[in-house]
C-alpha cells in the first residue's frame, strides 16, 4: 500500500488557472516548509517523500512542475527523472541536492532535468526558478511561428524540434537554449545573453552551465550546427 500524498492547496478561489506543483523530498521539514511556502505563493503542492511513489504521482498527475531531490528512498531523483523523460513525460523538473559539482549537475541535466538547485539555497531563488520554468513553459501557448533553417525545424508555438523527418525530444532549458539561437541564426549569440534569457535573474550559478546545454544540443542535433566563435559566444549555422 502506498503512503498517503500530502495536499496543500491555496486559499480562496481565484478563478484563473491554479499551477500544481509535486515535490519530491525525503526530508519531511524542508518539504513541508517548501509546500507552505508554494501554497502562500498560489500554487496547489501534492508532496511524496519517496523516489517510486514520486514517480507514480508525476505520471498519474497532471502536474506544471516537478521539485524533485536526488537523494531519495526507493528511486533516486535521476532514476525518476530519467524514468519521467523515457515514459514521453515533459513536465519542468527542477532538481534539489545536497551534492555539488559540475558532475552532479551534467549528470542531472543528462537524464532530462530542466534546472538545478543546490542545497542550502534562498526560498527567494528556489521561487523565481519556479516561476521562469512556468513562464517559460507556458510561453509556447501563444501563436509563435514556426523556424525552418535547413534541415532543424522550430515550432516554438508546439515547443517541438524536428531535424529531417525526425522529431527530437529536448528539455525545457534545453529549448530554450535552442531558440535564442534559432531567433539569431547567422548572429553570435554571447553566453551573458543566453544566460539573461533562458535563466533567471537570480541565478548564482556557473555562467559556463551554457556549455553543459550547448553540448547536450549538438549530441541530440548535429554537431557542427552550433559554432563556437573563440571568446564571444556561439552561432548557429544557417546553412543545410
Amino acid at each position: 500500500m502506498r503512503p498517503p500524498v500530502a495536499h496543500h492547496h491555496p486559499a480562496g478561489g481565484a478563478s484563473r488557472h491554479t499551477f500544481r506543483l509535486l515535490i519530491v523530498e525525503d526530508e519531511k521539514r524542508l518539504a513541508l516548509s517548501l509546500a507552505k511556502g508554494l501554497t502562500a505563493e498560489g500554487y496547489a503542492v501534492d508532496v511524496v517523500h519517496d523516489g517510486r511513489e514520486g514517480l507514480h504521482r508525476a505520471t498519474e498527475g497532471t502536474y506544471d512542475l516537478v521539485i524533485l531531490d536526488i537523494m531519495l528512498p526507493g528511486l533516486n531523483g535521476y532514476r525518476v527523472c530519467a524514468a519521467l523523460r523515457a515514459a514521453g513525460h515533459d513536465v519542468p523538473i527542477l532538481m534539489l541536492t545536497a551534492k555539488d559539482g559540475e558532475y552532479d549537475e551534467a549528470e542531472g541535466l543528462d537524464t532530462g532535468a530542466d534546472d538545478y538547485l543546490t542545497k542550502p539555497f534562498s526560498y527567494v531563488v528556489l521561487v523565481a526558478r519556479v516561476k521562469a520554468l512556468l513562464r517559460r513553459r507556458g510561453q509556447g501557448a501563444g501563436s509563435s511561428p514556426v523556424h525552418v533553417l535547413g534541415d532543424l525545424r522550430m515550432d516554438t508555438a508546439a515547443r517541438r524540434v524536428f531535424l529531417a523527418e525526425d522529431e527530437v525530444t529536448l528539455t525545457a532549458k534545453e529549448f530554450s537554449v535552442l531558440e535564442q539561437l534559432v531567433l539569431r541564426a547567422g548572429e553570435v549569440v554571447s553566453k551573458p545573453e543566453i544566460l539573461e534569457h533562458v535563466w533567471d535573474f537570480a541565478y548564482e550559478g556557473d555562467p559556463n552551465i551554457v556549455e553543459v546545454y550547448v553540448s547536450a544540443l549538438r549530441r541530440k542535433l548535429r554537431a557542427g550546427l552550433i559554432r563556437t566563435v573563440r571568446g564571444a559566444g556561439y552561432r548557429l549555422e544557417t546553412a543545410p
